[in-house]
């Protein structure tokens, strides 16, 4: 790669049926749709980063483990459809890489279709904001599952903006969750990316400005504040901004294995 060589790719890790009004707020309760659920695969001269992991296959995979995680009367959301190719090893297998070859992960949040992946990401780094941490061991709400927040591992913690390489910023979002972060990524062709993490779940909630259902104390100022900060960042920078569970943007998004360069 040249100093100038940086790759995005986009991996659908499951697709997941809900109601739409877990991603807008007050809005359209009684609709299913079909949300992506995507983790982003960054190559640059400095190392590969992954950008969210999406959901532990084991956990829906195995009967027993999936009636104790997803299945229990207090789950918040339906199990969602994952397939074993889905996995995150299984894109790189197709790159030529391994785990192993992945040196950072960034987690815009632990919520569980976000974190559970990491059992299959063993040696990165893991980067994730110091509130996060505590708002999911307390836990904040019942999308964070118990064993995925705990992680004895290399663990990163920041508060407010950072980059973990060149050209890749993390930028504080919070509102859905407490230490949610976004992800600013300059490629080395196109024009550089947003990705909104669950910020913005739909273009909808940015178009709109529509909060996500589920809000960090159940207030959604916060959420409405990260809306307009993700719209002001993209404008300023001539960014394009991804929300992160719409299922019309991805389909329009390029095929796996085409990189956004």
């Amino acid at each position: 790669m040249s100093n100038q060589d940086v790759r995005l790719w986009p991996l659908l890790t499951a697709l997941h049926r809900y109601d739409k009004s877990f991603s807008t707020r007050g809005r359209d309760e009684g609709t299913l749709i079909d949300a992506p659920i995507l983790a982003y695969l960054i190559e640059t001269p400095n190392g590969r980063l992954l950008v969210d992991v999406g959901c532990d296959y084991a956990k829906i995979a195995d009967p027993k483990l999936r009636a104790h995680w997803y299945e229990r009367p207090e789950a918040a959301l339906p199990v969602p459809n994952m397939q074993d190719e889905q996995r995150i090893p299984r894109y790189l297998a197709r790159l030529g890489l391994q785990p192993t070859d992945i040196d950072a992960v960034i987690l815009t949040h632990l919520h569980f279709d976000h974190a559970g992946g990491l059992v299959d990401i063993p040696r990165a780094d893991v980067h994730l904001h110091a509130k996060e941490l505590e708002a999911a061991r307390e836990p904040a709400d019942n999308v964070y599952f118990a064993d995925e927040v705990e992680l004895p591992r290399q663990l990163r913690l920041h508060a407010g903006e950072y980059s973990p390489c060149s050209g890749v910023t993390v930028f504080e979002t919070p509102g859905h969750t407490a230490g949610h972060v976004s992800v600013y990524v300059e490629l080395s062709q196109g024009a550089p990316v947003v990705l909104a993490g669950d910020a913005a779940d739909l273009m909808e909630n940015l178009d709109d400005e529509i909060a996500p259902g589920l809000c960090y104390r159940d207030d959604p100022e916060p959420a409405l504040r990260s809306l307009r900060r993700l719209k002001e960042r993209a404008k300023s920078s001539g960014a394009e901004l991804w929300p992160n569970h719409d299922i019309e943007f991805f389909r329009r998004m390029r095929p796996f294995p085409e990189p956004y360069r």
